[in-house]
Order: C-alpha cells, then structure tokens, then sequence
C-alpha cells in the first residue's frame, strides 16, 4: 500500500455511514468508499447497506475478482483493531433451533389423515355412483 498504516476502532468506521461519508470494512480493513458509490456494479444500495459496518462476508459471497481486490487499496484508511469489535464473531450465535417434538409431529400427521380418510371414501362413493 505504500503508506503508513493506521490502526482505526470498528467504532471509528461506525460513525461514517451515509451517502456522503461510507466506509466499509473488509477483511479487518477499513475503506472510504464514498467516491465509488455512483460507480459500483451493483449498485450504491449494496455499499450504503454495508456502511460503517463489517462487510466481509458480503464481499466475498458477491465473488470479487482480482480486479476488485486491487481497486480496494485506491479506498483504503487503515487497519481495524479486532479487539474494538462490539460483536465479535465468537459472540455470534446461530439462531435458536426448534426442539423436535414428536408429540406435535404426530398430531399433524393425525390431522391430515383424518381429513384424506373422509375424502377418500367419499371418491370412492362417487366412482361407483357414477360407473354402476
């Protein structure tokens, strides 16, 4: 990169997150990308949703090329301090899981057969209705 590097608090890069001031991190590196709102691929709505936040995951998941990669040192501030990060991704929890219950599972399955049950005869009672 060529320059001195400086060391920025995710709070730092919280705070510029507007059309006239967004950065984004990538990668535990804090970049202005305000100037390349109008020129994004995909449009400035994808960048202004990642404003003053981590957007690593999004970058990568988009598959950017070389070609990005490169362009990202034009944007560069500074490196971001992982140990300002109010949620750091240990702190992440899936989201809670329902609890199998066999109980419930059984009672659907009641519920269904007793409503095929009565339309099944009731086919059967019109099939020979009508083909006797």
């Amino acid at each position: 990169m060529g320059f001195d590097s400086k060391v920025i608090s995710y709070s730092h890069v919280s705070v510029h997150n507007t059309p006239k001031d967004c950065w984004v991190i990538i990668n535990a590196k804090a970049y202005n990308v305000t100037n390349f709102l109008d020129d994004h691929p995909g449009g400035e709505e994808v960048l202004l949703a990642a404003a003053g936040k981590d957007a690593s995951e999004e970058f990568e998941n988009a598959g950017h090329g070389s070609a990005a990669r490169l362009m990202l040192d034009e944007f560069y501030v500074g490196e971001v301090d992982p140990s300002t990060n109010p949620t750091p991704a240990s702190a992440i929890l899936s989201p809670p899981q329902p609890e199998y219950d066999r109980g419930k599972t059984l009672e659907s399955i009641n519920k269904i057969i007793y409503l095929l049950v009565p339309l099944g005869i009731m086919a059967i009672a019109i099939g020979f209705h009508f083909y006797d």
